[in-house]
């Protein structure tokens, strides 16, 4: 039947998922940091605090 074999893995497919999964946690723990250090910063510039904000 058409659609039912099973993929053979590559291991450059392989390879590449894994590098676009790295990637994607590097930038999710990166950016997940810069908003740490930067967003009170940010907050207090554009509404005066934490505080006005809720």
């Amino acid at each position: 039947m058409a659609g039912l074999e099973i993929p053979t893995w590559d291991p450059e497919t392989a390879l590449l998922i894994g590098a676009i999964l790295l990637e994607a946690f590097v930038l999710y723990v990166g950016y997940g940091g810069l908003e740490r250090l930067v967003g009170p910063y940010l907050m207090e510039l554009v509404v005066g605090g934490d505080a006005s904000a809720r």
